[in-house]
């Protein structure tokens, strides 16, 4: 009976250790291989801020990945995602110090999806929010996911302000934003 309790005893105390999902990375490795990839690519980095609960987050990535234009995102950028806010219980999928990268880039207030641009050299190129040419850096509203006129518009030139996409791809990518307003 001993010889059958002890590896039973054994085999529940382990159980939970072989079952634990490994911690994500830290936004700083994420941001770091992200950049290296771009600059051996000769890509720009877009980052999204996300969690597992966020409509908006899974409307962007649905867009994003749709056939119709991922292949213009995939050839000018190095996408990742930084997971943050979760829910109650889920903390344990944030990426480590990614709500301290949102706070340092002022999207901390904004609320998600929040996304920034950086050039392959870890230089800030752009970010989610709309603001006039009169703004500073720290103004502006969250376009997120873009829907609305307003916010794909400025998803637009921004998109063009930092890759090399065609007019025409721009445009593909603007009527398959503006269909997140529905």
């Amino acid at each position: 009976m001993k010889n059958f309790i002890l590896p039973v005893a054994m085999f529940i105390f382990w159980l939970p250790v072989l079952h634990a999902q490994p911690a994500p990375p830290s936004a700083e490795d994420v941001l770091k291989d992200a950049i290296a990839k771009a600059a051996s690519d000769h890509k720009n980095v877009f980052i999204i801020f996300h969690a597992s609960w966020c409509g908006w987050c899974h409307k962007m990535d649905t867009a994003m990945n749709d056939r119709s234009v991922k292949k213009y995102f995939d050839d000018n950028y190095v996408i990742r995602h930084l997971t943050v806010y979760e829910s109650k219980g889920k903390e344990n999928l944030e990426n480590p110090g990614a709500l301290d990268l949102l706070i340092k880039y002022k999207g901390d207030e904004q609320g998600i999806p929040y996304w920034l641009i950086f050039d392959k050299n870890g230089k800030l190129l752009a970010d989610s929010k709309i603001r006039s040419a009169d703004q500073s850096l720290e103004a502006g509203d969250n376009s997120g996911c873009p829907a609305n006129k307003e916010e794909v518009d400025n998803f637009i030139k921004v998109l063009k302000r930092t890759s090399s996409l065609t007019e025409d791809e721009l445009a593909i990518i603007y009527s398959r934003f503006r269909e997140n307003e529905n």
